[in-house]
C-alpha cells in the first residue's frame, strides 16, 4: 500500500498556495485477505475486520485522490469483507457498480442497489458486509459541508445537521451530484487540487450533496443574520451547538459576550421570545426529528422526550402540540 500527501509541489499559474492545500493520493492492492484488512481497515480506523475468498481467488484494489476536503475513492474486492467502521468526521456517499453490499447489517439492514448513492451512517459505529463488489466513495469533510450548509441554509455552528442517510433521493439532485463529480474528476486529471477551479468545484460538490441530503436542523432566524447582530447570532448558535447540554441564560449571554439583561432584551426585541423559550423550541425541533426517524415498534415518546430534557410527559405533549399542531405520538406513527 502507498499513501502520498502533497505528492506534487509544483504550482500552476493562478493556483492556491501549497500551505492551504493538502493533496491526498492513496493506492493499495494485493491478493492477501490479511493485507486487505490491514490496508483498507487502517484507512477507516476499522476494528474486527475479516476477509475471505469466495468462489475465486481473493484480490483487492483501493484508490483515493483529492484533498483534505473532498476525495474520490474506489474500492474493488473480489471476495468477502466485513467489519466495524467507527464514527467519522467525514460525510461519505457511496454506491456500487457491481456486486453486493449492506452498509449496516445491524441497525439499517438496507442492501445497496446498483448505481444508487447512499450516505453512510458515519455519525455512529456501523457494521458492513460487502462481497465481490466495485464500490465508489466520495469523502467530504465536515468543515466544508457545514460551511456550505450555513451559507445556504443558515444552520449556524452546529455539530449535527440532522441528515437522513436513508432518505429517498430526488432524481434531479442525484443528476446534479453526478455532473459535479464528473467535473471534479476532469479537474483532477487536468489541473490537480491546488487550482481555484478545484476549490470552486469542491464547494459545488458539497452544495450538490446537501441537495440530496438537506439539513433538518432548525435554520437560524433571519433576524440574527444581519452583520450588526453578530452577538445575537453568537448567542443563537450557542443554543444550537449545545442544545443537548444543561444551559442557562447566563451561559448563552457569556457565549455572546453580553450581559444577561442585554441577552434577554435582544431575544425579546428581535426574536419576540425569551432565550429559554428559544431553547425549548429548539429542543422540540430535535424531538420531532428523532420521532420522524424512529421505529415506532421500538421507540417510545417518553424515551425521546427524556433524551431532550422533558421530564413531565403531559406538559411536554401540550407544548409539542402547540408548536407542531399534532401530538408527539402522531408524529412517531407517521
Amino acid at each position: 500500500m502507498t499513501s502520498t500527501l502533497d505528492v506534487d509541489t509544483r504550482r500552476a499559474p493562478g493556483s492556491r498556495p501549497r500551505s492551504s492545500v493538502r493533496a491526498v493520493r492513496i493506492e493499495a492492492s494485493g491478493t492477501s485477505t490479511d493485507a486487505a484488512v490491514a490496508d483498507i481497515g487502517r484507512l477507516y480506523d476499522g476494528r474486527e475486520w475479516t476477509a475471505r475468498a469466495t468462489d475465486h481467488p481473493f484480490a483487492y484494489r483501493y484508490s483515493a485522490v483529492g484533498d483534505r476536503d473532498v476525495t474520490l475513492r474506489r474500492s474493488q474486492i473480489g471476495g468477502f469483507i466485513r467489519g466495524v467502521v467507527p464514527r467519522s468526521e467525514d460525510y461519505i456517499v457511496q454506491w456500487i457498480t457491481s456486486g453486493h453490499g449492506v452498509p449496516d447489517v445491524v441497525q439499517d439492514r438496507v442492501p445497496l442497489q446498483i448505481d444508487v448513492p447512499m450516505l453512510l451512517p458515519t455519525g455512529r459505529d456501523f457494521l458492513f458486509e460487502y462481497q465481490d463488489h466495485d464500490q465508489r466513495l466520495v469523502h467530504l469533510s465536515r468543515r466544508l459541508v457545514h460551511e456550505v450548509a450555513d451559507e445556504q441554509f443558515h444552520t449556524g455552528d452546529v455539530r449535527d445537521l440532522g441528515l437522513d442517510h436513508l432518505r429517498e433521493l430526488d432524481p434531479a439532485a442525484v443528476t446534479q451530484w453526478r455532473n459535479g463529480l464528473a467535473l471534479l474528476s476532469r479537474e483532477l486529471r487536468t489541473g490537480g487540487v491546488d487550482t481555484l477551479l478545484w476549490h470552486t468545484l469542491t464547494r459545488g460538490t458539497a452544495a450538490a450533496f446537501l441537495r440530496m441530503y438537506p439539513p433538518t436542523v432548525t435554520a437560524l432566524p433571519p433576524a440574527v443574520l444581519l452583520p450588526r447582530r453578530a452577538r445575537l447570532r453568537a448567542a443563537v448558535e450557542y443554543v444550537h451547538e449545545h442544545v443537548a447540554e444543561p444551559m442557562s441564560v447566563s451561559d448563552i449571554a457569556g457565549a455572546a459576550g453580553l450581559s444577561v439583561r442585554a441577552t434577554q432584551e435582544a431575544f425579546q426585541r428581535h426574536l419576540d421570545q425569551t432565550p429559554m423559550t428559544y431553547l425549548l423550541r429548539t429542543r422540540l425541533e430535535h424531538v420531532r426529528r428523532d420521532l420522524l426517524q424512529a421505529d415506532p415498534t421500538t421507540t417510545s415518546v417518553q424515551a425521546v422526550a427524556r433524551r431532550w430534557g422533558f421530564a413531565h410527559l403531559g406538559r411536554f405533549s401540550a407544548a409539542y402540540r402547540d408548536e407542531f399542531g399534532e401530538y408527539p405520538r402522531a408524529t412517531l406513527r407517521s
